[in-house]
């Protein structure tokens, strides 16, 4: 049942024309350069920037609902920068970022990966390959990070075992949403709590009811598939446990719900440690590799920004109330709302092959939603998060698939069949819903 509020602004569908302009941009070139007139070592969604996609989208909503003067708008899009979560999530980005640029620099990354390759049996090479791509996401908190590492271990074990390249790249590229879509740290879980004002732990536990069942699903079907074949030479790998040590602190400290600067914080000096200890670090070094990884997380902060600046000016010109009008007249329910966020993000994924974005899109409009259907927002948060992992997952010109064809030499589109994690998340995110009451 829907909650009664405070009367709203008016609808007016002419106010999501922002959206639809950046659609047409992003979207648009990058399906004409990706496949209609593909450019020679480029990828065809990454020509046409998201930030200037998105700027342009803002002047679009600036020139709209002349009632408001310039200082009007500008104080409309302050409001929606200044949002106490949109400031948190600003500043974890950073830290997530300074973390990671470490975490790599030191040498974790590949340790980790590589001491799990050391421990697994020939014969369970391909769940394998899921369980460790599960574990250096959720500790990387980046699935794009982690597919990049294993992918071509992946191909060592195919190669090795004579076993299905697309098969085990599809596995790794599985194991690393898993990953990312319960990571305290990763991008996509910030931005899915923080939009909803709700505790990390508290959509974590929602997320894995949710997510535990697909990946327990998705295990046991590769573990058939791997014993009808032969056993599989897995190789060498070195590490060193030093290395891989910090990261399993991290994930059991994230995992406990300390709050996450602590985390980060804690994970920082444990790699500045072992990294230094190892040889692997030195002050230039660590500094550096800091400021790089917070430099990769500033694209993500200004989309964040020139976001919540189009969608308070959207918002504030009737285009969300249009939105949930058009949800009242198709789900009148709790579970019809739930379907509304889902369909929501999914479309948004789609739209822009970036889950982040897409989470941080659609997340005012999810937050009115649940608002309006009574739905928890720890449960808006989680499909915000669970949704936005299965499209960009599957979607063959995410950066995922983008990045793992481009490493195995095979076509994104050979992948998509072996993508069982995703397809029996879907299928799991519908059941929770048609058990809600």
């Amino acid at each position: 049942m829907r909650n009664e509020e405070p009367a709203s602004k008016k609808a007016n569908g002419l106010a999501l024309m922002p959206i639809v302009v950046f659609l047409v941009l992003y979207l648009g070139t990058g399906i004409y350069f990706e496949y209609l007139h593909p450019l020679e070592n480029q990828m065809g969604f990454y020509i046409m920037s998201v930030v200037v996609a998105f700027s342009i989208a803002l002047i679009v909503a600036f020139m709209q609902n002349r009632s408001l003067d310039f200082d009007q708008k500008i104080h409309i899009c302050a409001r929606g920068i200044g949002d106490d979560n949109i400031t948190i999530m600003l500043f974890i980005f950073l830290a997530a970022g300074a973390f990671g640029g470490i975490a790599q620099q030191a040498g974790g990354a590949s340790s980790t990966a590589n001491l799990l390759l050391s421990i697994i049996p020939g014969n369970l090479a391909i769940p394998g390959l899921f369980v460790i791509a599960s574990l250096i996401s959720m500790a990387m908190g980046t699935s794009v990070g982690t597919i990049t590492i294993l992918v071509p271990i992946a191909a060592k074990v195919a190669a090795n075992g004579g076993l299905s390249l697309p098969l085990c790249v599809g596995t790794v590229v599985g194991g690393a949403m898993f990953g990312d879509n319960l990571s305290f740290i990763s991008d996509t879980t910030i931005a899915a709590t923080k939009t909803q004002g709700v505790l990390m732990k508290d959509k974590f536990r929602t997320n894995f009811f949710i997510a535990l069942p697909a990946a327990l699903a998705t295990i046991v079907i590769l573990v058939f598939y791997t014993l009808s074949g032969s056993p599989v030479a897995m190789g060498e790998y070195s590490y060193n446990l030093l290395q891989a040590v910090p990261y399993f602190i991290v994930l059991v400290l994230a995992i406990l719900g300390i709050n996450v600067f602590i985390v980060l914080g804690i994970g920082i000096i444990l790699f500045v440690i072992a990294g230094a200890m190892t040889g692997m670090l030195t002050y230039v070094s660590a500094f550096t590799s800091m400021g790089s990884g917070t430099s990769g997380m500033f694209e993500t902060m200004i989309v964040t920004i020139l976001v919540a600046s189009i969608g308070s000016l959207i918002k504030e010109n009737g285009g969300f109330e249009a939105i949930l009008q058009f949800i009242e007249r198709h789900f009148s329910s709790k579970r019809g709302g739930l379907f509304g966020i889902s369909l929501l993000t999914m479309l948004m994924d789609i739209s822009t092959a970036n889950n982040t974005v897409a989470i941080v899109m659609a997340a005012p409009i999810a937050k009115d939603i649940s608002r309006h259907y009574d739905i928890a927002p720890k449960k808006t948060a989680s499909l915000l998060d669970t949704c936005s992992c299965i499209m960009q997952g599957i979607i063959p010109y995410g950066a995922q698939l983008l990045i793992a064809s481009s490493l195995s030499g095979i076509s994104s589109l050979q992948i998509i069949p072996y993508l069982f994690y995703p397809y029996l998340l879907a299928v799991c995110v519908l059941i929770s819903i048609l058990r809600e009451k």
